[in-house]
């Protein structure tokens, strides 16, 4: 008690109401389906959140082929993504540095794709891609470049490429902010020695730009690694997860599972194996955060 009653415990003191509020709103409810993920709880049949079952729902997920191609599909969605968001955003970035005109205006403007909340942008792209009124089938008609609709959104490897494609324009400004805040960052010094020294655009580009930005890199593609892994918004709005379950990502499965079929237990435990995703993800590119700092002499 004379604790509290201490000039030492008023930050304590202060952070306490918002630690409680983390307590209720994150840790308990994380508790709770971390026990439900080793129960055969159902949605409608409340006593079964006590029927213990051990790890039955994670052994029936090892041998569930419906759980690990979707799992493969959204490793896949993931890789892709981040590979193409960083390659476009980097793109974005170096042109927009080299601008000396309208840069603020521009990079607010490059900033509207990320404010949009994905379930409008789900809607927009569906509408975009939609089979009869659709803006790219009504355009490509105009140009005389197909007879027929193109079903975008009904074919298996077309949706996945629409649903790509829009997650892509609403993510790529993430890596071309956190990528032109590193340009503008970078020392010139280093630069105008490799100038003087007789190397071309490519050589300072792949020798001191791009070593210097990696960090960056990494940093965006841990933060968008979390995000893409958790789609859901964009992915029901657009298909469904359909044609067949052929654009099923982990999260719109986990949903189907846990609201549609009641199977809480079983949905819960495909979120901890997600989360294993998530985390190796995270150690990946922290690592690579650390060995990219080192190579530039910063602190580990």
């Amino acid at each position: 008690m004379r604790f509290f009653r201490s000039p030492r415990a008023i930050p304590y003191l202060l952070l306490l109401p918002a630690i409680l509020v983390i307590l209720a709103v994150v840790l308990v409810p994380l508790l709770v389906s971390f026990w439900t993920s080793f129960t055969a709880y159902n949605l409608t049949k409340p006593a079964t959140l006590f029927q213990f079952v051990g790890l039955r729902n994670y052994q029936r997920l090892m041998v569930n082929p419906e759980f690990w191609w979707t799992f493969g599909r959204t490793l896949v969605f993931v890789t892709i993504a981040l590979n193409l968001e960083m390659v476009l955003g980097l793109g974005l970035a170096l042109l927009i540095n080299k601008i000396t005109w309208g840069q603020r205006t521009l990079r607010t403007i490059m900033m509207f794709p990320m404010m949009f909340s994905p379930i409008l942008v789900g809607f927009q792209f569906k509408y975009i891609f939609n089979d009869s009124v659709g803006l790219v089938n009504n355009a490509l008609f105009d140009l005389g470049l197909i007879k027929e609709p193109i079903p975008w959104l009904v074919d298996g490897t077309l949706a996945n490429f629409s649903i790509l494609f829009a997650e892509i324009w609403m993510s790529t400004s993430v890596f071309a902010i956190l990528l032109l805040a590193g340009l503008m960052a970078l020392p010139k010094e280093p630069i105008e020695a490799a100038k003087v020294d007789g190397c071309n655009p490519v050589q300072v580009f792949r020798h001191i730009t791009l070593p210097f930005l990696m960090p960056f890199v990494y940093i965006a593609m841990t933060i968008r690694s979390l995000d893409i892994a958790r789609a859901y918004d964009m992915v029901r709005i657009m298909t469904n997860g359909g044609p067949a379950g052929r654009t099923e990502l982990l999260w719109t499965l986990m949903t189907r599972t846990g609201y549609q079929n009641s199977q809480m237990g079983m949905a819960n435990a495909m979120g901890y194996i997600s989360i294993l995703l998530s985390i190796v993800f995270t150690f990946y590119f922290y690592r690579k955060l650390v060995a990219a700092r080192t190579f530039m002499g910063g602190a580990q």
